[in-house]
């Protein structure tokens, strides 16, 4: 009998510790900083990649972990988050609590190991995400513009990993995906909207799925696309982009705008939700066309 339940037991903790952590929510935000040191670098050093992965991870991990442990009783109450470890009872808030410390002492001390630079924006990261952003999320839709404080960090992450240093090229970076973040939440605060009432959290601007808010979903597209195609113009330092990946990066945009119009028109959870996954694949992929149009020219 034994023999047959192990494997199922080692399932489940694999499975709660990739959820406790949120690994899919952790590899692409170390995929962001991958792609933000590859920008940054002359000569790509192996080690401090996996450095970068694995202190990304950490950092990411910490976040979620600490956020599951606050959250933890406003979880129960919603149908998304009620079967995560900690409201279903697969995991003790001790248990929790030992894996985010280590997660952030392991993230800071690896990211430290780059350079201290890197280290100070993880650990800043760390503390917005769970000391400030969480906390907000149930008395403000501004916890929002908190929240995408630490989710614009790790692609600027990347080029001080790379480079020690902080200007107008990391800056940049910060705020492409600093004006991603808004059409990005706002479409999953608007389709996921009566769950996260359950738990008291209200994300959208206007705290209703409204004009207003499906504006303002509009004008942060709008600005996420201009930043995007900055770079083109040549005053961003050594973060540059040719006109031909400026265009193709302008092109990725305005597929994410038509799909903020359709939320603005159509005003459903389908069309926010189709919003969403357009915006994910539009970060993805501008970031593969920012590195690899700084590889092959």
């Amino acid at each position: 009998m034994s023999s047959t339940e192990t494997p199922v037991r080692t399932h489940s903790l694999v499975s709660d510790f990739k959820e406790i952590t949120k690994m899919r929510l952790s590899l692409s935000v170390v995929f962001s900083s991958l792609a933000g040191y590859l920008l940054g670098v002359d000569s790509v050093n192996l080690q401090t990649l996996v450095l970068l992965a694995l202190g990304g991870y950490f950092m990411v991990g910490a976040s979620n972990a600490f956020n599951q442990i606050i959250e933890k009783d406003l979880d129960a109450l919603m149908q998304r988050t009620k079967n995560r470890p900690i409201p279903a009872g697969r995991m003790s808030v001790n248990t929790a609590f030992i894996i985010a410390t280590i997660f952030t002492v392991s993230g800071i001390v690896v990211l430290y190991t780059i350079n201290p630079k890197t280290a100070m924006f993880g650990a800043v990261s760390i503390f917005l995400y769970t000391s400030v952003y969480t906390p907000l999320k149930t008395k403000t839709p501004l916890s929002v513009f908190v929240g995408a404080i630490p989710g614009a960090i790790p692609f600027m992450l990347g080029w001080v990993a790379a480079t020690n240093n902080f200007g107008i090229e990391p800056g940049t970076l910060f705020m492409l995906q600093f004006f991603w973040q808004f059409p990005h939440f706002w479409a999953i605060g608007w389709f996921l909207y009566d769950d996260y009432k359950k738990g008291g959290f209200f994300m959208l601007p206007t705290g209703k799925q409204d004009r207003g808010t499906a504006v303002q979903v509009i004008m942060y597209t709008v600005w996420t696309i201009l930043v995007s195609i900055v770079p083109v113009f040549g005053f961003t330092g050594r973060l540059y982009l040719t006109p031909i990946a400026a265009v193709i990066v302008f092109l990725f945009g305005l597929v994410m705008l038509y799909y903020a119009f359709q939320l603005f028109k159509k005003m459903t959870a389908v069309a926010a939700r189709q919003l969403m996954l357009a915006s994910v694949s539009y970060i993805t992929l501008v970031q593969i066309i920012y590195v690899l149009d700084k590889f092959l020219r």
